[in-house]
């Protein structure tokens, strides 16, 4: 079974070089053959690809432990469910998936775009064959999850393709299975949707060399990359989303985003497609920016490989990073290669990129969206230099004097928190200001309410107790993007009902069904808010409390008392459990009870790493989040860690609204769907009208 998954990457890296190959001689011979050869390729590799990920899972799920990588990954009382996300666990086994979703995504925009596409579609080809082909040789060459595990004559084992010199293949009883922290639901789901998103950027990035290559450098090829950047922006922002509920449920710091390494190798390309997609609407509309769009791209997905080398050479320290590995250097190597070659061809066509329109004025839509574009960016810089400080300072101290630092979470907030807040100020002004220049009256007109009502939000946090100017500054913020987003609905809702006779619920759904791009927007936007009020309650109000208790014993934090009951033990299927029940009172009246816990794992890779199990107690107000950090006598003392999360509940809720947004925007609208079966071919045979 393992050497067909063997084969078919072989055939597969074969395939990939071939391809690629051929889409570019048929371009350069003028061949179609060969450019349908190079297409019809992509497909095989496709095949085999999922091919080899069918054989790797089908070990995985038979605990087929003659493989090393099945031996890391899965053990005997490991539950079928984590098996499965074992396959995206390891380091090599998720090289496997990243190249099964690729193959994917190139896959579907070749059958999307192929007949619309007829001069890009040879060097989107081969741009995602040649990203293709550099995956399959990191796993072919350092990387491969089909290696065997050997015994050598010492009694050592070693991970190998083939047996060395007098070793016998291994077979051991048990393996030593995932790491316990992430023998978790939202582990199994998170990586996939980051995968999707981080993958998927690959797709605008191959199109804006095809249009580069080909001097096609209109805003046909920008329509068309505008879903499939949009589509991997949202899966981006569920894998954050849910990466930071792991952190949250499953750590037990009372937090759920930490600034750490492998974070930020997810939030620096959202950061940059984000701005990619607010930018694309002054190319479409004005033609400007075609520069800095292509550049937004290739930052996109040169931050992608930068995520994929951090995460994966073990380079920097971090509670999900894979362990030291020798992939780093090939992929630093596809880094700058691909950051060279793309570099080369923007100068080349840097005289065909100029733009024949200028910013009118410092007071329109433009500037907003730029100014815009900027502060993302901005922020995406500061995250890198955070990111990568390390680095740098390990190499600085090897010549000079220094000491080896890094950046914790209070600097990355103190550097970015005043540009993000600038960012929401922007982000509620573009939708008001008009293209090109706004009037004075436009200015008052649309500006007024959205203003008052920030006032007025401002004035109630403040008479609810917030002092710190900060936090009362940016719910304020806040209110004013929320009262712009809502004087923008009714607006447009009022001129239906006048013209059209709808209830106000009908007006509302056919805006959002008529101009899906502009409303869903706004919905992401209302989300966005969400989230940030969730960050403010919770970064700036937070209270903790700790303390051993015996039985019967309480302890307070803010207007929560909570009594030790009791303690019990249980077994599980791969882990004992320890839960301690705690009484909860608010406000001097009993609410219920809290069961916080800790599991330990009897697998190799759980010995001596108790995992917490936290209790929450989640409200639209505040979250109760409970720790057992542990016990003595026998379980009649226990020691607690409490925590109370103001609004922390609106980050999930802001999600939720986010992504709605996003699939409103992404769904096709009702003239789209229309011209689209106008200019769709006729089926072979058919007779013309």
């Amino acid at each position: 079974m393992a050497d067909l998954g063997l084969i078919a990457l072989v055939i597969a890296f074969v395939m990939a070089a071939f391809g690629a190959g051929a889409s570019l001689l048929g371009v350069w011979l003028k061949r179609p053959a060969l450019v349908t050869a190079g297409r019809n390729a992509l497909y095989v590799v496709c095949g085999f690809v999922a091919l080899a990920s069918l054989t790797l899972l089908l070990a995985l799920l038979r605990r087929d432990y003659s493989l090393a990588y099945v031996v890391n990954q899965v053990s005997n009382t490991q539950p079928m469910f984590y098996n499965v996300s074992a396959f995206w666990g390891g380091q090599a086994g998720s090289l496997l998936f990243w190249t099964l979703v690729l193959s994917g995504y190139s896959a579907a925009v070749t059958i999307a775009q192929w007949k619309r596409q007829p001069v890009l579609r040879p060097y989107v080809t081969a741009v995602l064959l040649g990203v293709l082909l550099f995956f399959l040789t990191v796993m072919l060459f350092a990387a491969n999850p089909f290696n065997r595990l050997w015994l050598l004559p010492t009694g050592a084992t070693v991970s190998a393709l083939f047996a060395p010199a007098g070793a016998v293949l291994a077979m051991p009883a048990d393996g030593v299975g995932l790491n316990p922290v992430l023998q978790n639901y939202w582990m199994v789901i998170h990586p996939v949707m980051l995968y999707l998103g981080w993958i998927g950027m690959v797709i605008p990035f191959a199109f804006a060399v095809a249009a580069l290559a080909t001097r096609q450098l209109g805003n046909d090829w920008v329509r068309t990359i505008r879903r499939w950047t949009l589509a991997p922006w949202m899966f981006l922002t569920i894998g954050i989303l849910m990466g930071s509920q792991w952190a949250y449920v499953e750590l037990g710091w009372g937090g759920y985003w930490a600034w750490d390494a492998v974070e930020n190798a997810s939030f620096l390309p959202w950061l940059t497609a984000t701005a990619f997609l607010h930018s694309i609407m002054i190319q479409e509309r004005r033609g400007m920016l075609k520069v800095w769009n292509m550049a937004l791209i290739f930052l996109t997905f040169e931050l992608t490989m930068v995520g994929t080398f951090i995460t994966r050479s073990g380079v920097i320290e971090s509670v999900h990073s894979f362990a030291l590995s020798n992939i780093g250097p090939l992929f630093l190597s596809f880094i700058a290669l691909s950051m060279f070659g793309f570099l080369a061809l923007l100068s080349w066509r840097l005289p065909d990129l100029r733009s024949p329109n200028q910013l009118d004025s410092m007071v329109s839509r433009e500037s907003a969206f730029l100014f815009n574009n900027l502060l993302l960016v901005l922020i995406a810089v500061l995250t890198l230099f955070g990111t990568l400080y390390p680095i740098i300072s390990d190499a600085l101290s090897q010549i000079l004097p220094i000491e080896r630092m890094a950046f914790a979470a209070p600097w990355f907030n103190k550097v970015t928190g005043p540009f993000f807040l600038l960012l929401i100020a922007l982000m509620g002004s573009a939708p008001l200001l008009s293209w090109r220049k706004s009037s004075n009256e436009t200015l008052r007109k649309n500006f007024t309410f959205p203003l008052l009502f920030g006032v007025a939000v401002m004035a109630l946090v403040f008479l609810l107790g917030v002092r710190k100017p900060f936090s009362a500054l940016s719910f304020g913020v806040a209110g004013y993007v929320v009262g712009g987003i809502a004087q923008e609905y009714y607006r447009g809702a009022r001129v239906r009902r006048t013209t059209k006779g709808e209830s106000w619920p009908a007006a509302m759904f056919q805006l959002l069904r008529r101009n899906q791009r502009r409303y869903g927007g706004y919905i992401v936007h209302l989300g966005v808010i969400m989230i940030m009020v969730a960050i403010i309650g919770a970064n700036a109000y937070q209270s903790e409390g700790q303390a051993n208790l015996a039985r019967g014993e309480s302890l307070t934090v803010e207007n929560y008392t909570l009594t030790f009951d009791s303690l019990q033990q249980r077994s599980g299927s791969s882990y004992d459990a320890v839960n301690a029940t705690v009484l909860v009172s608010r406000n001097g009246r009993p609410v219920g009870q809290v069961t916080p816990g800790m599991h330990f794992y009897n697998t190799m890779a759980g010995r001596d790493q108790p995992t917490n199990e936290i209790a929450i107690r989640m409200g639209l107000a505040e979250d109760l989040y409970v720790v057992l950090a542990g016990w003595e006598n026998a379980g009649q003392t226990a020691s607690f860690k409490v925590y109370v999360n103001p609004l922390m509940s609106w980050m999930w809720i802001g999600g939720v609204v986010m992504i709605l947004g996003t699939l409103a925007a992404l769904w096709p609208h009702q003239k789209e769907r229309e011209r689209v079966a106008v200019t769709a071919p006729a089926p072979r045979g058919a007779q013309p009208a």
